[in-house]
């Protein structure tokens, strides 16, 4: 099937990740691909009343204000295509009501508010017979298909979101509902789309894009790094024990006591308060910008993806796996559904004695080219743009068969 078929279209994406996050998003790295051959609406996820009060001072939460007080545009040009809209509506905060119809009714009033918003800016756009594109998102968005009446209704699932409490609490219904309403669902793993292909045969895994690095592009080892001897064990991204193994790094680093283990990234309050503060051997080296990570994982002898073993990860897209191998770069892993892909590439270990150890063979293990360019080529493939093909491919073919259908009524 011919590459980039789906052109000059329309698409409307809404989700949970803001344009204004600071760490990296799918739906914002999706959404720029789509602007390359169509024009987009990048919609952020309304303000809601627990939000403005908790983070009053943030100013994120300050600009959504003054823009809910109409003191400031709202719907911002980001280039001839793309559109970034900023909801000029407060929504209640709802998800802790009980019993569920009574969440859904103040939950239908929320979407009302957050459609009405939207609609005037496809109109302001011109955007006729549109694409909704939903990242995820069960709570905000779960009656935008029935106020906006999209051509077509696309959820995609990038993480297993039942497995938080927060998302847990109404998704057990929200999110199957949401799947089986849909057109289409689309995925980033196997282990999720068998699991939105439970309430709709048409959920599709369309794979992972990432942003590679230029391996060939010289990146001086980090000036915080420069005094840490090797061997350097390295993690880059969130350091969140929601998703991170915290006992097994403390028995990493205690039993090694000449690993250096070096963590870069924002931390939570678990990992802020974690033992791991107290070793001599480990480094937090806190958050950097997008454009610092590829000199911190060059650095690095072997790369490390310890995640615990829950709902929320087993299924997980590992991101940062291809990052890594983008630099044709060592890797242990947690053995997990999403990982077995990777098996030919990456060391995977079953415990943290196996984790321990794999650590230990990557460290002992030369490298040669053919391994090298192994792991380089496979994170080459990829890419953003072999992800949103493989997206286009999945909603032109749906368009179609709806289009079909509706001329046959």
């Amino acid at each position: 099937m011919e590459k980039l078929m789906l052109k000059e279209q329309c698409i409307v994406v809404v989700g949970q990740q803001p344009w204004d996050i600071d760490i990296g998003s799918n739906c914002k790295d999706i959404a720029l691909e789509f602007s390359k051959k169509n024009k987009v609406l990048f919609v952020n996820t309304p303000l809601d009343r627990i939000t403005a009060i908790k983070r009053a001072k943030e100013e994120g939460v300050l600009r959504r204000q003054r823009i809910i007080r109409h003191e400031e545009e709202g719907l911002l040009k980001i280039n001839d295509r793309l559109f970034v809209l900023y909801p000029d509506c407060l929504v209640e905060s709802v998800n802790w009501l009980k019993p569920y119809f009574l969440f859904d009714f103040f939950n239908r009033f929320n979407n009302r508010k957050f459609a009405k918003a939207i609609a005037k800016a496809i109109a302001d756009l011109n955007f006729t017979d549109f694409i909704l594109f939903n990242d995820n998102e069960i709570i905000k968005c779960f009656y935008l298909q029935e106020l906006l009446k999209p051509t077509l209704s696309v959820y995609y699932s990038r993480d297993y979101i039942l497995g938080t409490p927060y998302w847990r609490r109404q998704g057990l219904i929200s999110e199957p509902r949401m799947i089986k309403k849909v057109d289409l669902c689309l995925t980033n793993s196997a282990y999720l789309m068998r699991y939105c292909q439970q309430y709709n045969p048409h959920s599709y895994d369309v794979g992972q894009g990432c942003h590679l690095p230029e391996p060939v592009n010289e990146y001086p080892v980090p000036a915080d790094m420069a005094m840490i001897k090797a061997p350097l064990i390295g993690y880059v991204g969130a350091l969140q024990h929601s998703r991170l193994d915290t006992q097994l790094l403390l028995k990493m680093v205690t039993e090694k006591l000449h690993w250096q283990l070096v963590l870069v990234g924002p931390e939570d309050e678990h990992f802020k308060t974690s033992e791991l503060h107290a070793c001599k051997n480990v480094h937090f080296l806190g958050n950097k910008a997008q454009q610092e990570l590829p000199a911190y994982v060059k650095a690095f002898d072997v790369c490390i993806n310890p995640q615990l073993l829950n709902p929320l990860t087993v299924g997980n897209y590992p991101r940062k796996i291809d990052e890594y191998l983008a630099f044709g770069k060592k890797i242990v892993a947690t053995t997990t559904d999403a990982m077995m892909p990777f098996k030919d590439y990456v060391y995977l270990a079953d415990s943290p004695a196996d984790f321990i150890r794999q650590v230990g063979k990557a460290l002992a293990e030369p490298d040669d080219d053919a391994v090298l360019g192994a792991r380089r080529n496979l994170a080459a493939s990829h890419t953003w743009s072999n992800a949103v093909d493989a997206i286009y491919r999945r909603m032109e073919q749906r368009l179609s068969e709806l289009t079909t259908r509706r001329k046959k009524k």
